[in-house]
Formats: C-alpha cells, structure tokens, sequence
C-alpha cells in the first residue's frame, strides 16, 4: 500500500423518493479518501448508506451532489462497464450454464481478446485463487465457497486497479467465510489491488482491513485502522457496534488534570482523559462503556460485585450475563487463564474491572 492518493469521494450525496412523496437521504455528504493498495472497509448496520457508497462508486446510482475521482479522473459522467471496477457480489451472480472456465473468461471475451490471451490469463486467475482442475465443471457442482473464488477470479482476470466487494460471504457457512476471507485478502495483497468492500461483519473488517470506514445514518462517523477503531471508539456508537460493550450509568465526581473520576457502587474509578469526552463537568451524568473482555469474575474481593443470571462455555471462552448496579453486564473470560467451576445461578460474584478500557461518554 502506497500513500498516493486513487479514489476520491467528494461530499457525496444520494437521495430516494420512497414512492409515497417522502424524499430519503441514504448517503448524507459523505468524504473519504482511498490510497493505491489500500484494503478499506465501509462498515455499519443495515440501512447506513454502505452499499449505496458502494453502488455510486460503481456506476450502478447516480450521485445526487458531489463527486467521484479516480486517479485524479472525474467520473461522475463514465458508465459503469467503462469504469474497469469490477465488483463481486454476495449471490456470485456467476452463468449456471457456462463452464467455470467460461464464467472467467467472460469479460476478456467482451474485450475482444485473443483465445491465446484468454486461456493464459484465465490459468493464472485460477491458479491465484486455487480453482486448477475445476474450470470444465459449472457453477452449481461447486460449493459457495468455491463459487465465490470463481467470482474473485472473474474479477481479478480483467486486471483492474480496484475491486468492490458487496458483502461477499454472507452467504457462506462460518468456516467457509473464515478460509475465503483470508483468500481474498491474500490475492489483493499479492496483486496490490486497491479494494473497497462492504459488510455488516464486524470481525471480517477487524480482519480485512487497512482502515474501516464506519457509517450510521448515511453519515461517516469514524475512520480508522481496526486497532484505533476496536481500542479508541469515539462514540457510544461505534464502542457498542464494533465492541459490543457494556454501558452503565454514572456521574462524574471529580475532574482532574490528566483524569476523570466516576463513582460505581459506591466505589471510585479514575479513568484518563485521552479516553473520555472533552469538556465534562463534575456532577455531569454520562455514560461508562467497558468491552465485555476487560471484565472478569473473580474468586477475590475486589470490592464490586453482581449476581450471575447466565453462564455459557464457548469452548475457549466463557460468555457471563451478570446483574450490576441495575443493569446486565456480559463478560467474556477466556478458557486459556482455566475453566470456571463451582458458580451457578444467582450466585453473587466477585467482578474484576479492567480500568485501562474504560470510556466515557456524553449521554
């Protein structure tokens, strides 16, 4: 990945008449800026204007305002088929009555390209993504995981400088999504294609990524590499959507210097200041969030406690629900530090806080 700026999104806008006179803003004067190579990720939940990003990218809808530039071109006039951004979509969208060959070869046929060319090129995109042996077979002898690497090949065949992923392994079974996620993943790190991929998954773009774009209600409303975004959410949002964390109610006591202190069952937590909102004020109610693996339980008297309402072995890890201070807390302990033994329900337990990932919030 290069620092050289190639796909530009200037205060894109989309709106939709949604067919009883009310007009609806589905992406809402977004910006973003993709460098040469870059894996980058539009994450959020249904309805947050990702696949419509995606989809005016492509060509596919028009942009109300604004504009999109690749590699310092306008394209806001081009169609899509001559745009060389070939995307690959969740249901494959591969010709069950052609071969697997012919299913890759198609856009190097509408090129007009030599047969020497074609079955060159075809060999190669097989060979990349692991489908040697199967090009005479048709798409309904594979499985969805092999249908999706013929769909990553028909891409990459065309030699594009960048591919768009629409949510391509929804449909695929846990294991299956796990092994083509790292396939494709490996082939644009190879070829050093510039990738714009949509999903909903929040461990495919921890996973995936080079920076995740996450969008609510058709705005962007934090970017980052996974590790800033999972580690430093910069709002209640994104520390629930992309962490699934814990919120609980709490005023502040005290604001210092370098922290903030907040009261939880009577006890006091200092909490730094580069993790809470700026310009509290003692007596503020706010809203602390903790990710469910910076809490433990503990055979100790650590001075916090709760009753225990549900506990699931995971395998390597343990999922708790613990009731705390009027809410349920879910708490993840991993297997590797042992096996919790001997608690059932109701039982009141010790709770460990991890204070180091505490955050605060403006309610």
């Amino acid at each position: 990945m290069s620092g050289e700026t190639y796909l530009q999104l200037k205060n894109l806008t989309k709106q939709f008449n949604d067919g009883r006179g009310t007009v609806v803003t589905a992406v809402d004067d977004i910006s973003l800026t993709i460098h040469k190579g870059e894996f980058v990720t539009l994450l959020g939940p249904s309805g947050c204007g990702k696949t419509t990003t995606l989809r005016m990218v492509a060509g596919f809808e028009v942009q109300n305002t604004g504009d999109i530039i690749l590699d310092g071109k306008f394209i806001n006039n081009v169609a899509a088929f001559n745009r060389n951004m070939p995307m690959v979509f969740q249901s494959y969208a591969l010709f069950p009555h052609l071969t697997i060959f012919e299913n890759i070869a198609y856009g190097l046929k509408i090129k007009k390209l030599s047969r020497d060319v074609i079955r060159n090129d075809v060999a190669m995109a097989c060979q990349m993504v692991n489908l040697v042996g199967l090009e005479d077979r048709y798409p309904g002898e594979l499985s969805g995981g092999q249908q999706q690497r013929v769909a990553l090949a028909r891409a990459i065949v065309l030699k594009p400088e960048i591919i768009l992923f629409d949510e391509p392994l929804s449909n695929l079974d846990a294991k299956l999504r796990i092994q083509t996620r790292n396939e494709i993943k490996r082939v644009q790190q190879l070829l050093g294609i510039t990738a714009l991929y949509v999903t909903h998954d929040q461990s495919e773009a921890l996973s995936m990524s080079d920076r995740i774009v996450i969008m609510n209600r058709g705005k962007i409303v934090q970017v980052g590499s996974p590790i800033e975004i999972y580690n430093n959410p910069q709002s209640s949002f994104v520390a629930d959507f992309i962490g699934n964390a814990n919120f609980l109610d709490a005023q502040v006591d005290e604001v210092g210097e370098d922290t903030i202190t907040v009261s939880l069952q009577g006890r006091t937590i200092e909490i730094d200041k580069n993790r809470v909102e700026s310009g509290l004020a003692e007596g503020e109610e706010v809203s602390l969030s903790i990710k469910p693996e910076a809490i433990d339980v503990s055979t100790e008297k650590t001075g916090f406690y709760g009753r225990l309402d549900v506990s699931s072995f995971l395998g390597s890890i343990t999922e708790l629900k613990v009731e705390f201070d009027g809410t349920f807390l879910t708490i993840i302990h991993s297997n590797t530090h042992g096996i919790i033994h001997g608690m059932k329900m109701d039982d009141e337990v010790n709770i460990a806080f991890n204070n180091k990932f505490f955050r605060i919030y403006r309610k």
